[in-house]
């Protein structure tokens, strides 16, 4: 193996400079360095070990190369930004070698032209990966049956579907579908021309107890005319009934103690006891909406119902109303509930993708300094990104999927726009709250396996494994800021010029990009056709053009579903069999190349490129070092009598935290303005309830730290109240409006308004959205508007502004995890711990 090896160079990481000698290979950069003694420390006896950072091309989302002559005295520097939040900044002295490592890194990162080139194609597996097969620890066949679903067990209301087996009927879906029993395979081919991609409504999940299901699919093409398929509604009609032909799967629904098989849960997890009491107002009218204002007496017969045994099926569209209604405009939309009256529908709020990268981008703008200073992050741009707020809105989302099927014993069918984004994060995170297999290492890869990689959840198009050219920059260290794209001229002559119009270019790129991509779950430009006989075929010996990667279509949605399980897993440290460290990793193997689970879009063309055949599984990394990854906590013990050991978890909202370890920073760094601003409410919370009853504290957790939890706290500053996930439950006849909840407590003021999905009313809502988004500037290409775009001065914050005052710098004992290349022994200042845990080392890249 070819090493080009750079000598003198000095490595910035943390605001710490280490010296060693840059490695370059064809698929890492190696920064071999021995590590520098203690202050007052005595020389060692033997000659000190080498250590060597890993960091794999892939991986690198951002390059710039500041040049200086070698003359000025000063270095050139090469400042690296990784896609696992690792920083880096590389001293060249030599500015022609510094030239060299900069173009070696650009080629093999942004200029493969295939896949085929990755590390993952060459990788040779470790001695103990060798004897292990991930590519084989999902068997849907199995899954299933370990659900109950089988041709010889009794029939659940459920049969595996061969229709899609050669990937003709759906190619984004798995070649194995799991459908209701009495519709038939000609049913669902009509079915699938109604759903967007052919992504016809699939069983994902379904309870071992009560028989119910989560399904999944893609929206519906309802048009601007209001289509419908009869097709469609038997089918999904059939996913809702399917738990009539067992009656909860043998057990007599009527009888008090089998209606509540999980009291436990449904008392401790949703009401809260003295640990869990955040449930609020809105969640509570929420599950008294779904189940019924008053459902204590039927009205009809005046016979008492029984809690669980009245079943309110649930259609989610994770989408904000809004996106739904302008899909329709372009031939697509949600569903009429006019056609679906066996159950009702409720909007989540999610937002799509444009706006996830967005936000995670001033995430990375917060601590995109954490190279060269030691500095907190800027909280200000933590605060303006709303990723807390987003991470809270999946997990609010994936709840009431929970508590739909667990505690309601309903069915609820889940969809976006094409069904492998927001509905792959929330159908697996409702598992991971339902299931706790889900919450074993085995469990867990299944259900990454099932809901995301068989699923079709586009990975190479989300994660863009061959980069992009836009990433590598070359700054003038002459003109401090200006910033040359490689392959540009370096000359001045009209330079002012070429800026101007490029930055008008960028203008009108950026709201022509805005405005086409409302909705961007696949149905934004450069997105696949619904039709695969339109796909492009490449030309033959080019690179496949499908695999370049294209940064509009970029987005943390795999992120964002680590993140919420973190969430979980830090709440309820005890119920997860796996650690911290786990996920993180998972979170590095996305992006590194290394292993072929993660580089394409779907289970056909991982067939097509035969990838089980050329490349490894990412589990055999995992479960070759399954040690590493267990949690010490864990406790498998599942009792719905005994509180902390139910089946079902729900997540704590008001103690989402931002996952420091992934950031590379302490937690007082990132989070403690949240505990602050957290035990203030309380505090106030408290004066104000006095001496009330339901007045309470929260108690410590397992760590020792404690996690303030006031009954009804509001938000820190400058984060926004979240929104309820129910904005909008619809029934057949009528749609429960912002204007109707506000007069709910006022019937006379109640006035009817007409359901978003009613045809009739479709133009209707249509005015009424104009009229509202025109004065958002938000309306322009979509309805026609001319409003003027619209900027804010204080928008763009730098991380250098007057916002130091809110940082808290955080003290020399703190504990810091930085990165996950794992070279944790890196040496620490003496007689403190600031950097434990910083250059965790990746040995041999793994």
């Amino acid at each position: 193996m070819h090493v080009k090896k750079i000598p003198n160079v000095d490595a910035i990481r943390g605001g710490e400079k280490y010296s060693g000698e840059l490695h370059l290979t064809e698929h890492h950069i190696i920064f071999a360095f021995f590590p520098a003694l203690p202050e007052g420390a005595p020389p060692p006896s033997s000659p000190p070990k080498t250590r060597e950072l890993y960091i794999a091309y892939p991986i690198i989302s951002n390059c710039s190369f500041r040049p200086c002559p070698s003359v000025s005295g000063r270095p050139s520097s090469i400042r690296l930004r990784c896609r696992d939040f690792m920083l880096i900044n590389f001293n060249i002295s030599d500015e022609t070698h510094a030239r060299e490592v900069f173009e070696y890194i650009r080629i093999r990162t942004c200029r493969l032209g295939t896949i085929e080139r990755l590390y993952a194609f060459s990788y040779q597996p470790l001695k103990g990966e060798a004897p292990l097969n991930g590519w084989h620890i999902y068997d849907p066949r199995a899954e299933f049956r370990r659900q109950g679903i089988s041709t010889k067990s009794v029939d659940r209301g459920w049969r595996v579907s061969l229709i899609n087996k050669d990937y003709t009927f759906s190619p984004t879906y798995p070649a194995l579908l799991v459908v209701p029993s009495k519709i038939s395979d000609n049913v669902i081919k009509y079915a699938g021309s109604y759903r967007s991609r052919q992504r016809i409504p699939a069983l994902t999940y379904l309870h071992s107890i009560n028989n119910c299901s989560i399904t999944r699919s893609s929206q519906p093409l309802v048009g601007f005319r209001g289509n419908r398929s009869i097709q469609d509604e038997k089918l999904v009609s059939a996913c809702f009934s399917a738990s009539a032909t067992v009656e909860f799967n043998g057990v007599d629904v009527a009888g008090q103690e089998t209606a509540e098989p999980s009291p436990s849960s449904s008392q401790v997890d949703l009401r809260g006891d003295s640990q869990d009491a955040d449930i609020s107002d809105t969640e509570r009218f929420e599950d008294d909406l779904i189940a019924g204002s008053d459902l204590n007496v039927d009205s009809k017969t005046g016979q008492r119902l029984v809690y669980g045994a009245q079943q309110s099926n649930l259609i989610v569209d994770a989408r904000p109303t809004i996106n739904a209604v302008v899909m329709q405009a372009m031939g697509k939309g949600s569903e009429n509930m006019d056609y679906y009256n066996f159950a009702k529908k409720a909007y989540l709020n999610i937002e799509n993708i444009h706006v996830m990268r967005d936000s995670l981008n001033l995430v990375i703008e917060a601590i995109k300094d954490g190279d060269i200073s030691c500095l907190p992050p800027n909280r200000d741009l933590l605060v303006k990104s709303g990723w807390l707020k987003h991470i809270k809105g999946i997990l609010d989302g994936s709840a009431l999927i929970a508590r739909q099927v667990g505690i309601k014993h309903s069915h609820v069918l889940i969809h976006c726009s094409d069904g492998w984004d927001r509905t792959s994060q929330l159908s697996a995170l409702s598992q991971l709250m339902l299931d706790p297999y889900y919450r074993t290492i085995e469990g867990f890869i299944v259900l990454i396996e099932k809901d995301w990689l068989s699923f079709g959840h586009m990975f190479a198009q989300r994660s863009g494994p061959l980069s992009c050219e836009k990433w590598f920059v070359v700054e003038k260290d002459a003109m401090a800021g200006s910033v040359i794209p490689p392959g540009e001229s370096d000359g001045r002559a009209g330079e002012a010029f070429e800026n101007a119009f490029a930055s008008a270019k960028r203008f009108f790129n950026k709201n022509r990009n805005n405005e086409a991509s409302t909705e961007g779950d696949g149905d934004g430009p450069g997105s696949p056709p619904d039709d695969p006989s339109q796909i492009k075929k490449p030309t033959p010996g080019t690179a496949e053009a499908g695999e370049a990667t294209k940064p509009s279509e970029l987005s943390p949605v795999f992120h964002q579903f680590l993140d919420a399980t973190y969430q979980l897993l830090r709440q309820h440290p005890n119920r997860f069999e796996f650690n911290e460290r786990f996920l993180r990793r998972l979170l590095y193997h996305l992006y590194a190349g290394q292993y072929g689970t993660f580089l394409w879009n779907s289970e056909k063309a991982r067939k097509d490129a035969r990838a089980s055949e050329r490349t490894r599984s990412v589990w055999d990394y995992f479960l070759s070092r399954k040690a590493e990854f267990v949690n010490r906590n864990y406790d498998a013990t599942i009792d719905d009598r005994q509180s902390g050991h139910e089946r079902l978890l729900f997540p704590k909202l008001s103690e989402v935290r931002w996952w420091y370890q992934l950031f590379g920073r302490s937690d007082a760094e990132m989070n403690e303005y949240l505990d602050q601003a957290a035990a203030r409410d309380e505090r106030i919370g408290g004066y104000a309830m006095g001496g009330m009853p339901g007045t309470f504290t929260s108690p410590p957790n397992n760590d020792g730290s404690k996690s303030p939890q006031p009954l009804s706290s509001p938000q820190p500053p400058s984060l926004q109240m979240s929104k309820s996930v129910l904005t909008g439950v619809e029934s057949a006849h009528e749609a429960l409006t912002p204007e109707q909840r506000s007069a709910i407590n006022n019937p006379a003021s109640l006035k009817h308004s007409a359901s978003a999905d009613t045809p009739g009313a479709f133009a209707t809502n249509l005015a009424k959205i104009r009229d509202g988004v025109t004065s958002l500037d938000i309306g322009r290409g979509i309805f026609g508007g001319g409003a003027a775009s619209s900027s804010n001065g204080n928008g763009n914050g730098n991380g250098n502004g007057n916002n130091n005052g809110n940082r808290s710098s955080s003290s020399s004992g703190t504990a810091v995890q930085i990165g996950e290349q794992e070279l944790k022994d890196m040496p620490a200042d003496a007689g403190t711990e600031k950097k434990k845990g910083v250059w965790e080392m990746s040995y041999g890249a793994s």
